[in-house]
């Protein structure tokens, strides 16, 4: 039929996100996407938009589906703050380990691209990344923390987890990467305690 599309919007994102997500906004052709979404460039610019449109919308796509395996795992900081905080390293950890997916992380490889991105780009990935902290700063302040104290770990949370990225992209082993997250977790436990 004249004018309808023939691919599943969806499944283009996805394509376009993982590869995106594989090798960077900049190291990223779009004659790259064009092979990881099977669309031709004119379909991608009349459909999707241009590169740096598309990636804002492959970085959203990012953003909200990890966000809301994160905000599942932190809805019980209120009462259990040290569980949460756990689960919430778990949601990185296993999107780590899935062997499906790219390693490291699409907002903090963005974050380490800021000072050769585009200003609207740079400022929308500063944004996802800021959004994992205020998600942190608002389960922490639901539990016995001090506003001060909950704002001290969701940035050092926030830290620690897209390290966990960038760790994983250097090739540290599983074990490694709990450790990591266990020093935060008994930090957070301890200052509970005090």
């Amino acid at each position: 039929m004249a004018g309808k599309k023939q691919f599943d919007m969806g499944t283009a994102l996805d394509a376009a996100m993982i590869q995106f997500w594989r090798d960077g906004h900049a190291n990223t052709s779009l004659d790259d996407l064009s092979r990881a979404t099977g669309l031709n460039r004119s379909s991608i610019y009349s459909s999707l938009g241009d590169k740096d449109t598309l990636f804002l919308r492959c970085l959203d796509l990012y953003a909200a589906r990890y966000g809301e395996k994160y905000d599942a795992a932190l809805s019980r900081a209120a009462s259990e703050p040290v569980a949460a905080v756990r689960a919430f390293f778990d949601v990185t950890l296993d999107r780590i380990a899935d062997p499906e997916l790219p390693d490291g992380c699409l907002i903090a490889q963005s974050a380490m691209a800021i000072p050769v991105l585009s200003p609207s780009v740079a400022a929308h990935a500063k944004q996802a990344l800021g959004s994992q902290r205020l998600r942190l700063h608002t389960a922490l302040k639901a539990s016995r923390l001090t506003d001060q104290d909950a704002e001290a770990f969701a940035v050092h949370t926030a830290a620690v987890n897209q390290s966990l990225a960038v760790m994983s992209r250097a090739g540290a082993t599983p074990a490694q990467l709990l450790a990591i997250v266990s020093v935060t977790v008994d930090a957070l436990s301890q200052a509970l305690r005090a």
